[in-house]
């Protein structure tokens, strides 16, 4: 291989790594902001760490979880017998309207409707699982 072929392929090689560093700068972005909504509309019931006490079920580790069977807390029976895991989608859905998706529940309704909102507080919710 020449100098110029082996100059070009390097260059092939190195060129998506902006891109992929860009990505990662914008999903961090996207996770401090989640956390910041987070904690203006989430964290007066919700914690992340199990050593913060919090009135409703702590929330780390809630992406792929099944709804309503978080350990020891004291679910509504609409949620502790809801059958289904919380998705993105799910995860949308309540916090759009919870009492909408699932009447019965104990949890005030939030309405959080804005989906860019939501991109971030999901963003957040998820780092938290891969964090640890």
């Amino acid at each position: 291989m020449t100098t110029p072929r082996i100059a070009l392929t390097a260059l092939a090689l190195l060129a998506p790594l902006p891109a992929a560093a860009d990505a990662n700068r914008d999903e961090q972005i996207k996770i401090q902001a989640g956390e910041a909504f987070f904690a203006s509309d989430c964290r007066r019931c919700h914690a992340t760490d199990a050593d913060r006490a919090s009135y409703g079920p702590l929330l780390d580790g809630v992406v792929g979880r099944m709804a309503g069977k978080y350990p020891d807390y004291p679910y509504s029976d609409a949620l502790a017998n809801a059958g289904f895991v919380w998705s993105e989608g799910a995860l949308r859905a309540w916090m759009e309207d919870n009492t909408g998706l699932l009447p019965g529940t104990k949890m005030r309704h939030v309405g959080i409707t804005d989906p860019v909102v939501q991109d971030f507080i999901l963003a957040y919710l998820k780092s938290l699982a891969t964090a640890k």
